[in-house]
């Protein structure tokens, strides 16, 4: 797996690559030494595992996160336990505390290929677009999440926000619903009207509404209005 190691200091930095020197299955492929250098090795190296230091000058760990459009795995690694504790809540892969012990990497990297082989590859989209294998990093307030777009059922525009509904929590992340509906695999999500975009997985049930709309039930109980001018288009791609 091709990896970034991000870290402020550069002695962190180096004595973690030279740990990881020793696993054949983790390939260092950069550094980094903040979050906007991180985000341009990211976005040009493309790694599948981030080693990520939550303290940093400027934005920290959880703020790159929150700035990727796809998270790949990521490994906290941190010198404080309250931030490990909360690394740990947000289901990340794995966290390491500072000074990172050999046999606590050995476990981290058992975790990420046991991981990696239990995945199974979904076919690329004709062009880049968000599938529905991809993670997202979700931060609202103190509580953070990595969901997969498979586990989100609806996506709800408020105001300059979007409500993104998952398993029981509907956080809600700065972003505009236009720019997320460009970014998704149309293939997978479906624009239901100006307000909503469906996980087409999640449907449930779809009944005739008013003036030629549709109703959608969601697994898990939700209900959205498939405005007029949506209803023959969702209705093909559900080949109703």
């Amino acid at each position: 797996m091709k990896a970034l190691v991000i870290d402020d200091e550069r002695l962190a930095r180096k004595e973690l690559i030279s740990l990881l020197n020793d696993y054949p299955k983790i390939e260092i492929v950069g550094e980094a030494i903040n979050a906007d250098d991180a985000q341009e090795k990211i976005a040009e190296l493309k790694p599948e595992l981030l080693f990520l230091d939550i303290q940093m000058p400027g934005r920290n760990g959880f703020e790159l996160l929150e700035s990727l459009d796809v998270v790949p795995k990521v490994i906290f690694t941190t010198a404080y336990d309250e931030y490990a504790l909360k690394a740990f809540e947000v289901n990340a892969l794995d966290y390491l505390l500072k000074p990172i012990r050999r046999e606590r990497l050995d476990e981290c990297i058992d975790k990420v290929v046991e991981e990696e082989n239990a995945e199974k590859p979904e076919p690329p989209s004709p062009e880049y677009k968000l599938r529905l294998s991809d993670r997202v990093f979700v931060k609202d307030g103190d509580k953070c999440w990595f969901v997969r777009l498979s586990e989100v059922r609806l996506f709800e525009s408020d105001g300059n926000y979007i409500k993104v509904y998952f398993d029981r929590f509907k956080p809600m992340i700065h972003k505009s619903l236009n720019a997320l509906d460009k970014k998704l695999d149309d293939r997978s999500f479906f624009r239901a009207s100006r307000k909503h975009i469906v996980n087409l997985s999640w449907v449930e049930s779809i009944e005739p509404w008013f003036n030629g709309g549709l109703l959608v039930k969601m697994k898990g109980g939700d209900k959205v209005e498939v405005s007029r001018r949506q209803a023959s288009k969702f209705k093909d791609m559900m080949s109703l």
